[in-house]
């Protein structure tokens, strides 16, 4: 996907999700005779969602047992932060150093902390130094185009129309003996929420595209780039596959708090398996990084995986792969 077909898609779909929300918004206050509870049910959900967002990187921080990483502790990786910053024309972000044995990394924040990217002890474990520096590239891409704030806005939205379309729904039960609008509310309600439902494809649209954005500028700003993003991601899923066991041997509590913040990373670790089944189908044999990645240029994408992807946070690996080749 070329750049200016990148940027004018993602207009173009933040402009959708805007619009028809305004849109939907409208029609509903217009039609259904309670406004005063909706603004109500809708400021508490924009409030909520605020709160959310400036309390998030605690809770992230305490998910996925976050600590800052002390310039002592690895003198390369803040070397590497500050230079790519300093590129990037932003101020750096903090390190953080997430204590989980998963291979990922991510970018965060919020105007309480500031903005922080956060590499997990399984990337230092896993990854070159090249393929790092191209996997802080991209988070800092993220935070250069203020992705976070962004991703924030837009995802409030589907939330909110789920809540408001409960509320209806409810209410148009508990009420339709009493009044003709009864019913009425309770159809509007059910419309609500499945608007919700379409919203939320859109939104899961948009972050596919952030992702392809923060991969071609991490392409852009690292020399050598498009190879050492590939095989850094290529590396990703194999490790996050080769770990599915461990995560399997753990309690599902466990298991579900590796990935509860899953669109931060930048490898969906639940797609691992699949994700590396794409890339090599042949388990008697095993192929190098750059195989791997040969073999995946080679690939098509069937129709059913196109499908797939509606509803995935991340692109498919293949078409990720290729777009990054195509960038180099």
């Amino acid at each position: 996907m070329s750049a200016w077909k990148l940027h004018f898609s993602m207009i173009g779909t933040l402009t959708i999700i805007f619009g028809l929300s305004t849109l939907v918004f409208t029609a509903v206050l217009t039609l259904a005779d309670i406004s005063l509870s909706l603004t109500t049910i809708a400021i508490f959900v924009i409030i909520l969602n605020f709160i959310q967002w400036l309390l998030s990187p605690y809770l992230v921080s305490m998910v996925y047992k976050v600590k800052a990483m002390e310039p002592n502790e690895n003198p390369e990786i803040h070397k590497m932060v500050e230079q790519i910053s300093l590129k990037s024309k932003i101020s750096p972000p903090k390190i953080m150093l997430a204590q989980i044995p998963m291979p990922n990394a991510f970018a965060y924040g919020s105007p309480l902390t500031g903005n922080r990217v956060a590499v997990t002890q399984g990337l230092l474990n896993s990854l070159d130094k090249g393929e790092i520096e191209a996997v802080i590239g991209h988070e800092l891409g993220h935070l250069k185009h203020r992705d976070i704030q962004v991703m924030m806005t837009v995802s409030f939205l589907p939330t909110l129309f789920y809540f408001i379309g409960y509320s209806l729904m409810l209410s148009g039960m508990l009420n339709g003996r009493k009044r003709n609008s009864g019913g009425n509310n309770a159809l509007i309600g059910i419309a609500f929420m499945a608007f919700s439902w379409i919203l939320g494809i859109f939104t899961l649209h948009l972050s596919r595209l952030r992702e392809y954005y923060a991969d071609r500028y991490s392409i852009s700003i690292i020399e050598n780039g498009a190879e050492k993003l590939s095989t850094g991601l290529i590396t990703i899923i194999n490790e996050n596959k080769n770990q599915k066991r461990y995560r399997h041997n753990h309690n599902r509590e466990e298991k579900k708090s590796n990935t509860s913040f899953k669109t931060l990373f930048i490898s969906d670790p639940d797609r691992a398996e699949a994700d590396a089944e794409k890339l090599h189908t042949d388990t008697t044999t095993t192929p190098s990084k750059q195989e791997l990645l040969k073999e995946a240029l080679s690939k098509k994408v069937s129709g059913a995986e196109k499908f797939a992807e509606l509803f995935a946070t991340h692109p498919n690996i293949i078409k990720r792969l290729k777009a990054i080749q195509t960038q180099a």
